[in-house]
């Protein structure tokens, strides 16, 4: 086996990223926590069904992306730790077939993780799970292709807000609370955030691939304005929801609010150089994971639920 076929799929798991299934995984551990003792063996089980999904979907989109020169058309300067894709056609880490057999092996084994919970544990986990794979699969492939209509980000902010959060919330407890489904809606506004701010890098790759990301629909400047306008919709939707339904300390959710700030005010000096971008990406990805760490420690202090 080449050392090659390691790095590729390290790079397709791609640690980074999988922090944004991890934030809305805790979010709605702690909801479910707050209303009982946690079910750990199942928790694993749906940690190892969202797991495979992320890889699966990784892999599906490198070969969209190949093929449509969204990965290869990114030029040196613009590449980015947190953007450009995996790059493992690129740079040759995995043949298209190996990365075909990542991509069959995840989305066969987040199939057979959901049936398994659907039989023995929460019937209605199948609806939550058919429209993860759903989307994963048409994130990038046709006919929706929803990262190439502009639909990518509303995706991943439906992804990686309500349904993770509330389906680890169902698989625990058998029903979806309005803690785990009220707190994730703002987690999933800042991951998309996360995802918008990646887009700057591969703008002109985008756009001649006909990737057409709302960064490339609004250009660079109009989105960095609405980049700021998310992260400001994000923790004001905390606020509202600690002062209405509760509890008050969820507020320490507001702990990703610095990192959000310093990332919207450089982009906006600077939306159209990578480099001076990347710091920003980082700050934007510490602001949901903090958002998702105050946000379950504020659940895990507060009294129990009332549901």
């Amino acid at each position: 086996m080449r050392a090659s076929w390691g790095q590729g799929v390290h790079r397709l798991a791609d640690p980074k990223i999988t922090l944004a299934s991890a934030a809305s995984l805790l979010v709605g551990a702690a909801a479910a926590a707050r209303a009982g003792p946690v079910e750990w063996g199942w928790l694993v089980v749906t940690i190892a069904g969202i797991f495979c999904v992320e890889t699966a979907k990784n892999a599906s989109g490198e070969l969209v992306d190949f093929d449509s020169g969204a990965d290869g058309g990114v030029a040196p300067e613009d590449r980015s730790p947190f953007s450009g894709g995996k790059r493992v056609l690129v740079d040759g880490l995995l043949s298209r077939r190996e990365t075909a057999a990542v991509a069959a092996v995840g989305y066969g084994a987040v199939i057979a993780i959901g049936l398994w919970i659907t039989v023995a544990r929460e019937p209605r986990v199948l609806w939550l799970g058919l429209a993860g794979v759903l989307l994963a699969w048409f994130y990038h492939a046709a006919p929706l292709r929803l990262s190439y209509r502009g639909l990518g980000e509303a995706a991943v902010a439906l992804t990686y807000g309500p349904l993770i959060a509330c389906g680890v919330d169902l698989v625990q407890r058998g029903a979806i609370g309005r803690d785990a489904l009220l707190l994730s809606i703002p987690l999933g506004i800042l991951v998309a955030a996360f995802l918008w701010i990646n887009e700057f890098p591969d703008y002109r790759s985008d756009l001649a691939a006909g990737k057409r990301t709302l960064v490339v629909r609004l250009g660079r400047r109009a989105a960095s304005r609405a980049f700021a306008a998310l992260i400001a919709v994000a923790f004001a939707g905390l606020v509202a929801i600690a002062a209405t339904t509760g509890p008050p300390l969820v507020l320490l959710g507001l702990a990703g609010l610095p990192h959000a700030v310093v990332a919207a005010r450089r982009l906006a000096r600077d939306p159209e150089v990578t480099a001076r971008i990347v710091p920003a990406q980082a700050w934007a990805l510490l602001s949901f994971t903090l958002y998702a760490v105050g946000v379950a420690a504020g659940l895990g202090l507060a009294p129990g639920a009332v549901r």
